[in-house]
């Protein structure tokens, strides 16, 4: 990520009098998708603290796209976490799912001023509604594993 973080840096410099190129949305993708990396990383670490787009260098609509993305990525976890039974970890990602959403939207402008972030986060609540499903199921699913298995002790318990 460092490297990602100096490529945009000297991306930046190199146009910094090129105003034409420089907003042409090259740069901005690339931010996007440092902001995606950074924040899906503070995600799947389980961190409490989400950068600002200060702290990571991109302008704040490329941070607000990129934050979009990171539900998505998050959902990811998600199931890799369900694959693996660990509903109670997944239901700490929906969490930091939602939080990432909330910001999200309270961003009332125009998609010209946001780079069309309705549209991704209307998405991103497609997923964490997909998502919390996916974690209901997985919940009912280990609660009906764990009944079986007390009754299956209780049963071999008492035939001894």
């Amino acid at each position: 990520m460092e490297e990602a973080r100096a490529a945009i840096d000297e991306g930046l410099a190199a146009v910094a009098e090129h105003p034409d190129i420089r907003f042409a949305g090259y740069l901005q993708d690339a931010q996007k998708e440092y902001a995606e990396a950074r924040l899906t990383e503070v995600i799947v670490d389980g961190g409490r603290q989400v950068p600002s787009p200060d702290s990571l260098g991109v302008e704040d609509a490329p941070y607000l796209n990129g934050m979009a993305e990171a539900i998505g990525e998050a959902r990811r976890r998600v199931l890799d976490l369900l694959r693996a039974g660990r509903v109670d970890e997944g239901d700490a990602v929906l969490a930091a799912m939602e939080d990432l959403y909330g910001v999200l939207v309270t961003m009332d402008y125009p998609d010209a001023i946001t780079g069309n972030l309705r549209r991704a986060t209307d998405v991103a609540r497609s997923l964490i509604e997909k998502t919390r499903g996916d974690l209901a199921v997985a919940r009912v699913s280990q609660n009906l594993h764990d009944a079986l298995d007390r009754h299956a002790r209780e049963v071999l318990g008492k035939g001894d």
